[in-house]
């Protein structure tokens, strides 16, 4: 069995690292970093709809580019790798993959369209609030037409133009569509530890909504579209991990401390090392998610949970790391290091935290273990 991306997806990888590069970067990040009043940066978010990324994985009748989840893994681990300002998650990993699921055939072709030309901005509304979010502790309710509740932190929620909702409806759980900017919709921008992607409260009152899927399969269907995106950051999480990686061991060969480049001290040399050994742990387990992904194999929900779990260590551990090994310049404002050490700590926690998947990975390994 092969893991390894084809020809075609690594000159893809070539060419998004190339353009990323040129369109993004950390000026680029710290431009919505410095500006309390954006939350994402709008030209860079053009020119990737202009390169076809928002439709990579979604299929050609509904404005698509029709190429798969693997092309898609290969431009998230670009994507992380520059740590870039825009909402590609919410919307690629979340919105369009719960319409590419869920939807009606009606509801994909007036959706995906407007995903795929990044006119629409979407996001996914599972949180109410501290904790990790069970079916039995929705609170918002779906009455067949309206929206009430409360969902909070959502991810890139205040600049989003669509949400789907998890919401009760009845005596069960269903997923939503709702458009966010309806009089039923009030938006609160949260504060973060890295605004530059974005998060919101955002109130539901008598909203205007319509259901996605099927009445009380929302909970099975939210899942199922959690452990799609959970591969998706966890290349994200690979490609921050290894530019702290390259950063760090940049910064050993060049600095210098007692005549002697730092990177020859025994105790950078540990730090670098185990970094390396966590990034190819993350990058297995990743590549092992991108396969169960892309041929939709019963192991996704086991190789989801795992790439999570690893991509989000991976990641903390060489944001940190990174910081060490520049020293105290590693801690100022100028130097780089803490727009990886912020990204890290907020995709730790998007769709749930390590912890929860490290959980939802015993109990799925339990349960079948015990069929």
């Amino acid at each position: 069995m092969n893991f390894d991306f084809s020809d075609d997806q690594k000159s893809l990888k070539d060419q998004a690292r190339k353009f990323l590069s040129e369109k993004a970067g950390a000026k680029v990040t710290r431009g919505v970093l410095d500006n309390p009043g954006k939350s994402y940066d709008e030209p860079l978010w053009r020119s990737v709809a202009e390169m076809g990324w928002l439709g990579v994985a979604i299929p050609e009748e509904h404005g698509g580019l029709g190429l798969g989840r693997l092309e898609l893994c290969v431009l998230a681990e670009e994507i992380g790798r520059a740590v870039a300002p825009i909402p590609f998650s919410s919307t690629v990993y979340f919105f369009a993959e719960a319409l590419m699921l869920a939807g009606s055939d009606a509801q994909k072709k007036t959706h995906l369209p407007n995903v795929a030309s990044g006119e629409t901005i979407g996001c996914f509304a599972l949180s109410e609030g501290p904790g990790a979010p069970t079916a039995a502790g929705i609170q918002a309710k779906f009455d067949g037409s309206t929206l009430n509740g409360v969902k909070i932190p959502v991810t890139d929620g205040d600049c989003a133009d669509w949400a789907v909702v998890v919401a009760k409806e009845g005596s069960g759980v269903s997923l939503v569509l709702v458009d966010l900017k309806q009089a039923g919709v009030t938006r609160t921008t949260l504060k973060t530890l890295d605004p530059t992607r974005g998060h919101a409260k955002i109130e539901f009152k008598g909203a205007k909504a319509e259901r996605l899927g099927a009445g009380g399969q929302g909970w099975e269907l939210a899942e199922a579209i959690l452990d799609r995106a959970a591969v998706l950051l966890a290349f994200e999480q690979v490609g921050g991990s290894q530019a702290c990686l390259e950063m760090s061991t940049d910064y050993a060969k060049n600095r210098y401390a007692f005549s002697r480049q730092i990177g020859s001290f025994q105790a950078i040399k540990h730090k670098l090392a185990d970094m390396y050994v966590a990034i190819e742990v993350a990058r297995s387990n990743a590549y092992y998610g991108a396969w169960a992904l892309s041929t939709e194999a019963a192991e996704l929900p086991f190789a989801a949970a795992a790439a999570r779990a690893a991509g989000s260590d991976a990641y903390y551990l060489c944001a940190k790391e990174n910081i060490q090994t520049h020293g105290g310049m590693g801690f100022t404002w100028e130097v780089d290091c803490h727009l990886f050490y912020r990204r890290a700590k907020l995709l730790a926690l998007q769709a749930g935290g390590p912890a929860a998947w490290k959980e939802k990975l015993v109990q799925r390994l339990e349960k079948r273990n015990a069929a």
